[in-house]
């Protein structure tokens, strides 16, 4: 019987991994089809202006639904048999991502002009894209709540499927109004295509409308908000700053030098997102539950080396393959105006390597809820991205300023984290210390 239910388990395990992998394959493609199109019909200047506006759209979303993502998965799933206390955790967020949700769309449709002026520097006027956003965003949220309900109950072949599907539609839909419009299609899409994938999720949850009834406000809890606020704030952190410093950078380029080398570094660091999205997906699937579970300095120790012994050299060996290929990888997801793109790929990659070596010790400060350390190391590495791209970009005239100080930021943050960690990963004094925050 014990073999059986293995190997079942297994079965179901690797199910869900191949369609986890086809859904990354999905997002990739997706993303190298929208590049492709930008890049030909709007050109470099436009695909800075959809770096600004992605990153807005970013921060935006994640304050709308206060951040409580995380949250919602872990306390459904700890609660999804207890009827009260389930009714607790789905009110509570519903009702608490209603109040964020209608504040941030009020803000972005009164202050749209504001909003344009800060994110599409000089001569654009976009603030009718920022008031479609602000309609477009109360159904993105709608589609994290329902997705974190569908998370919470474990339902992951149903998410994965729902993803896939989802990622067409938006697809299809970018690429008709890249193609219609050009420029303002594209802003339009960024703001919209999330959206429009509440649409497939709604289908998904069709079968649970016995969840309906067990939103009430008199079930709302100030006590379970406060159970979320780590998860919340540590989402709400890294997820609003990291864009508004990349909005910044990009705005500082765009200023001193010009639209077109903006538009170079967004799609270097496009191309980036795409490669390392098998890695962080890896990372979030194994990592996170496998670091809640450990107890002590050797297991920890084990599972960090044991994944870099494993990864790192598939690691290494992609990133060479990449930038010795760079040249067919600018023309096949870009045009031959991308170019000068490929004189970006030496500090971009050593900086993304260093990048994933530091995440997977990191992930322990989600894993144990290691609130401040998270907030600090986080806070050194946004303060450090700013202002090391800030002096390389005007040390060197130019934007490969902002892929070495990429460079430099994370070897900096990867030494912060060492620093922490040390004595939990080679035995350094303060070793018990550490291993007394693993147990807590």
């Amino acid at each position: 019987m014990r073999e059986l239910i293995d190997y079942i388990n297994s079965k179901v395990l690797e199910k869900i991994a191949s369609l986890q992998i086809f859904a990354v394959l999905t997002r990739i493609v997706a993303g190298l089809l929208t590049s492709k199109a930008i890049a030909v019909f709007i050109g470099a200047e436009g695909l800075a202006l959809i770096g600004n506006l992605r990153n807005f759209v970013t921060a935006s979303q994640t304050t709308a639904s206060a951040g409580l993502y995380k949250g919602i998965v872990k306390y459904i799933g700890q609660f999804k048999d207890t009827t009260s206390e389930l009714s607790r955790v789905i009110s509570t967020t519903f009702y608490t991502g209603f109040i964020t949700t209608v504040l941030v769309c009020l803000f972005c449709y009164l202050n749209a002009n504001w909003i344009n002026d800060l994110i599409f520097p000089n001569y654009n006027d976009y603030a009718y894209v920022i008031r479609i956003f602000a309609v477009a965003l109360p159904f993105y949220i709608l589609n994290m709540f329902s997705f974190s309900i569908i998370n919470g109950f474990s339902k992951y072949k149903i998410l994965i499927v729902i993803n896939i599907i989802g990622q067409l539609l938006s697809v299809s839909v970018t690429l008709i109004l890249i193609y219609q419009n050009k420029i303002d299609g594209a802003l339009i899409a960024a703001v919209i295509s999330e959206s429009l994938i509440f649409l497939i999720t709604l289908v998904g949850i069709i079968n649970r409308r016995s969840l309906v009834p067990l939103i009430k406000a008199s079930m709302f809890s100030f006590d379970m908000l406060k159970k979320m606020r780590v998860y919340a704030l540590m989402a709400l952190f890294t997820s609003v700053l990291l864009p508004f410093v990349a909005i910044a950078i990009r705005t500082h380029i765009i200023e001193n030098i010009g639209y077109k080398d903006a538009g170079f570094w967004e799609a270097m660091t496009r191309i980036s997102k795409y490669y390392l999205m098998f890695v962080s997906s890896l990372i979030g699937l194994y990592l996170l539950p496998r670091f809640s579970e450990i107890k002590d300095n050797k297991e920890f120790r084990s599972v960090v080396f044991g994944f870099y012994k494993t990864i790192v050299p598939f690691l290494s060996i992609g990133l060479i393959l990449v930038y010795f290929l760079r040249k067919y990888i600018v023309l096949i997801v870009l045009t031959p105006e991308f170019q000068p793109v490929e004189n970006l790929f030496l500090w971009q990659l050593l900086g993304d390597f260093v990048k994933v070596l530091a995440l997977v010790i990191a992930y322990q400060f989600l894993a144990k809820k290691m609130f401040w350390h998270y907030v600090l190391t986080e806070a050194f590495l946004i303060i450090t991205l700013y202002s090391t791209s800030i002096y390389f970009i005007n040390l060197y005239d130019n934007i490969e300023g902002a892929v070495i100080a990429h460079f430099v930021s994370y070897v900096m943050y990867f030494s912060i984290i060492l620093l922490i960690f040390g004595g939990s990963l080679f035995g350094l004094d303060g070793g018990k210390a550490e291993e007394t925050k693993l147990k807590s």
